[in-house]
Formats: C-alpha cells, structure tokens, sequence
C-alpha cells in the first residue's frame, strides 16, 4: 500500500529528520538511505518498521544534525604541513611571484579535522532517532489506513457481487439437467421413431443420471460460498491478513474455473466470466493488503 510520511524533533543539539514512502510489493522490503555514519543502525530500524508494516517497498531516508562545539574542530598539522611543502615546491619550480596563501592551504581536504561518530554517538542518538522514525510511521501509517478502509469498501462491493452470481448458478444448476433431460428424451424420440426401434425407460434414466454426475457443481458452489465467508471475515478483521486474503482469493478462481468447466451450460458460464472478472479485481487489491 501506499504513503507517506515525515517527522522532524530536535534535542540537545541534535536534529533528527525521517522521511517515509512506502509502494506496493507483495513482500517487505526496505531502502535505508542515511548519512554513512549512521548506516550501523540500519537493523535497529529496519526492526522498528517491520513491526508496524509487514508488506510493501519502504523508502527510508534519515538525516541527524549534530551541533560541532568549537573543539570539535582542530587543525591538522601533519597533513597541513605536506599540503605546505608541495605548494612550496611548486612555487620553486614556476617561479611563483606570490606564495599561496595559509587561508587557501586551510580550506583543502582533510586540513581541518572534525569529530569522528564512535559506536557511543550512535547510542546516545539512537533514542532521538526511534522517536523520530516512530512518529513517521504513526503518520505514514494514518495515510495507509484511509487507503485501507477505501479498498476494503471496494472489496465488499466486489465480495457482494460474486454472492449474488453464486445465488443465480444455484438457481440456475438444477434447469440444466432438467434441460438435458428434455432434450435428450426428444433426440431419443426422433430416433425411435425413424428407425422403429425401442428403448426402456431405465436406459434413458442411467444417461440423464451420469450427466448429472459429472455436471454437478454444488460441493463447487458450497466451498466457494464457504471462502467468500471466510474473505468478507478477514476484511473486517483489524489484524494484518494480507496473505490469507490472497491464499482465499486463489482458492476462489480455482472453485470458479471448476464449476465453469462442470457446468456444461451457456448460462452459467457468462455468470462464471463475470465472477472470474470480479475475483481478478480482489486479486489485484489483495496484493498490497498488509
């Protein structure tokens, strides 16, 4: 599912920025992106969003401002000095008129050393930085929930439909064997007729019987019912259920392909294209369901 989500706290001298995006996947999946020196705490927050968010893509950025005090800084003199003797020699070697100036030496890498983060800065900002990356979450969260509550209307609406089709090939089952029955007794009749021949009734009573063996759909339509229950039970849940959801869905086109292929008649399989249609929409929502 997606959202988005960012918190920004400060304390001490430290500011901690989050920013959270999160797309669709049918697994977790999360992309840190960080100053290098804090890449040590990527475990401890890729914990802390699992715990909250079980399925998507997670797009992670964290930024922490330390304020430097004046000793923070200090000269370099070693690596100063071997900036020093190179220009010299190159002032030598041109026939500079003007040296180069301390100032410029100063601005070169590694001239100015600053505070290097030990494994104890890290813990001592861990604290700021889980409250920061929770409250993103709480608000990334509240984004994906109105998204949740949308999709899961959808998903009744749909859940609903595929109940009244299911109505109408129970309806609808028993007339096929009754039709068969009909018009097998009339294509009998001719054929007696043409050829002065006769059949017994017990015949014509085991034909129309294995037909209705081979075509019956109600265990179909009865474990189909059952997982659309099941489905709509889920939906309402307020525990993740994302890949229930999805093993449901796969068992329901199974139940539909099964009783579109038993059925042997027109109606009931545009009845079953419109169900299969209404089960790839759930399909294709379920997969981002956390």
């Amino acid at each position: 599912m997606t959202g988005y989500g960012e918190a920004r706290l400060t304390r001490g001298g430290t500011t901690v920025g989050v920013e959270l995006r999160t797309v669709n996947n049918r697994f977790f999946k999360l992309a840190y992106r960080c100053d290098p020196a804090y890449a040590a705490l990527e475990p401890e927050i890729e914990a802390l969003v699992r715990s909250r968010i079980h399925r998507g893509t997670v797009h992670l950025s964290l930024l922490v401002e330390r304020t430097q005090a004046l000793d923070a800084f200090r000269i370099d003199g070693a690596v100063l000095h071997r900036y020093l003797e190179q220009v010299r020699d190159i002032e030598r070697k041109w026939n500079l008129p003007e040296r180069v100036p301390l100032a410029a030496l100063l601005s070169l890498p590694g001239a100015i050393a600053t505070h290097t983060l030990t494994a104890g800065d890290l813990a001592e900002d861990w604290p700021l930085v889980r409250e920061t990356v929770e409250e993103a979450m709480e608000r990334l969260t509240g984004m994906r929930r109105q998204e949740g509550l949308a999709m899961a209307q959808d998903l009744r609406a749909n859940l609903a439909a595929m109940l009244g089709v299911l109505d109408q090939i129970a309806e609808r089952a028993p007339q096929v064997v009754e039709g068969y029955r009909d018009r097998l007794a009339e294509r009998v009749k001719a054929l007696l007729a043409e050829y002065q021949v006769s059949l017994q009734p017990a015949e014509l009573i085991k034909e129309v019987s294995l037909f209705a063996e081979r075509s019956d759909i109600s265990e179909e339509l009865v474990r189909l019912r059952s997982h659309v229950l099941q489905f709509q039970t889920l939906v309402d849940q307020p525990e993740p259920a994302g890949r229930k959801l999805e093993f449901l869905a796969q068992e329901m086109f199974r139940e539909a392909n099964t009783i579109g292929s038993k059925a042997n008649d027109v109606d009931i399989a545009r009845l079953v294209i419109d169900m299969k249609a209404a089960i790839e929409r759930i399909r294709e929502m379920i997969q981002n369901v956390e």
